[in-house]
């Protein structure tokens, strides 16, 4: 606050001055939302009163608003916090050995969670991210969940000595009264994480390598975001390029609270029916087949080299992406880039360098990804991205559809899998000169009732079954 010695000099206090001058402000959606979050608190907020908000990529916010009003405790926030009693031992209360004491325990019970996770995790999930149900390995009396929840308990009992310690020499170093608040935000959070019976909410894991998440999410956001649109009034504008679902909007509005909105759905700009052919090919493997990723690259390969390289392959999981990448590297001299093996923005230059090159990626290549011209032609997805079943959010999401009334398949799980789908299919077309092929390796879009919903939710755009007729398509784009 205006206590502290460089508080004249803050980057945050410098940045909302200049915020206050400015006749627009340009921020992101997460610190949109942690801005609300604090001011909630009754901290000052960053972010001044505006006239009007406007939300680029609006899909985002649900799930975003999501986190924000939910709690989370992260591995990385209870490490970074026993490393700074540590640091205030060493250089500030060298006579307080306990302050070392508290803080070893607590980074041994962290290290042993993340190892208690590592047991429960499917061998499928093992190099990436894996999120489970928290209120299950809380509830349910498992011999393999027993484990972890013996650790729960030491983790809780080390967070408790962490504050009993720092609070026993408050007053003796100001660094330290500062992360008493920190040690009793985490110790709380924690407790309430605990606490998975209260309705209403998600309570999840996540883990990866090498952290892990605590976290509970709201269900519903829809009555907090109106509360928050309606604290000051101002006009609030969403817009994205797949904001509908079949047409509609009632999906997205339902979901923020947005009772009494205004809707207005603009064509594309481009001309899908003269730039772009969508292929489903026929004799498709089916997603449970054995050895499914060797099937499709060997249907593929022919179409890829003919369009020589310059294509994305986005999955839907690590597994398949890693499967696919492992099948086209060892029969095609094309360049094959994988997701992980390098930074988001070096596997972009790569590709783009490379001009020929096959790029097999997975969720962070779905969206905000922008690769104008011939280096980006063809854009080929495994299946249609529904969330797994497993996923403990969608789970909680689907039962307060079905005790609410509606239709867990058609309110939630198809409206999130059009959603990013489009999101997939925007890739393509980047631009009014830009020509390109996309190709849906799911036979549901064409035999299931709900396929029809989710073409109807795309650009208007040529179809074939054939993929014969696809590689004729690419065919004028390398002449």
């Amino acid at each position: 606050g205006v206590d502290c010695p460089k508080y004249q000099d803050c980057f945050v206090v410098k940045a909302r001055r200049r915020a206050m001058d400015a006749d627009i402000v340009v921020i992101n959606h997460h610190l949109f939302m942690a801005d609300r979050v604090v001011k909630e608190s009754g901290f000052a907020e960053l972010i001044p009163y505006a006239d009007a908000v406007i939300f680029d990529e609006a899909h985002q916010i649900p799930d975003i608003a999501s986190q924000y009003f939910g709690e989370q405790l992260t591995s990385r926030q209870l490490m970074n916090l026993a490393k700074d009693i540590i640091v205030i031992y060493r250089t500030e209360l060298q006579d307080t050995s306990q302050l070392q004491t508290s803080a070893d325990q607590l980074i041994k019970c962290i290290q042993d969670l993340r190892s208690a996770f590592g047991f429960l995790t499917p061998q499928s999930h093992f190099f990436g991210n894996f999120r489970g149900d928290l209120a299950d390995l809380l509830q349910k009396n498992l011999r393999r969940t027993a484990s972890l929840q013996q650790v729960l308990v030491l983790l809780e009992e080390a967070l408790e000595f962490c504050h009993d310690i720092v609070k026993s020499s408050l007053g003796r170093s100001t660094t330290l009264d500062t992360l008493y608040e920190r040690v009793m935000l985490y110790l709380n959070r924690f407790k309430r994480l605990k606490e998975v019976t209260i309705p209403g909410f998600s309570y999840w894991y996540e883990c990866s390598p090498r952290h892990f998440t605590l976290a509970l999410t709201p269900l519903s956001i829809a009555e907090r975001f109106h509360e928050l649109m309606i604290e000051k009034p101002s006009s609030w504008i969403f817009t994205s390029a797949t904001l509908s679902v079949n047409e509609g909007f009632e999906h997205f509005t339902q979901r923020l609270g947005l009772t009494e909105s205004k809707t207005l759905l603009l064509p594309s700009p481009f001309d899908y029916a003269n730039q772009a052919l969508l292929c489903v090919p026929r004799h498709l493997p089916s997603p449970n087949q054995f050895d499914v990723a060797q099937k499709l690259a060997d249907m593929l390969k022919p179409l890829i080299e003919a369009n020589h390289g310059r294509c994305f392959f986005l999955c839907t999981s690590n597994q398949m992406m890693r499967e696919l990448a492992e099948a086209f590297r060892a029969s095609m001299t094309l360049p094959v880039l994988v997701q992980g093996e390098t930074s988001k923005e070096a596997l972009l230059n790569q590709f783009i360098t490379a001009g020929n090159a096959l790029l097999v990626a997975t969720n962070s290549f779905w969206e905000g990804v922008d690769v104008r011209g011939n280096t980006l032609s063809c854009v080929i997805i495994d299946k249609l991205p529904f969330t797994t079943p497993d996923d403990p959010l969608l789970k909680a999401r689907m039962e307060d559809c079905r005790l609410r009334g509606g239709n867990p398949f058609n309110d939630v799980q198809l409206p999130d899998a059009i959603i990013m789908l489009k999101q997939g299919v925007g890739r393509l077309i980047r631009d009014i000169s830009d020509r390109g092929l996309l190709i849906i390796c799911d036979h549901r879009l064409v035999t299931r009732p709900y396929g029809a919903i989710f073409l109807n939710s795309l650009p208007p755009t040529p179809r074939t079954r054939d993929l014969t007729t696809a590689i004729e398509f690419v065919k004028p784009q390398i002449r």
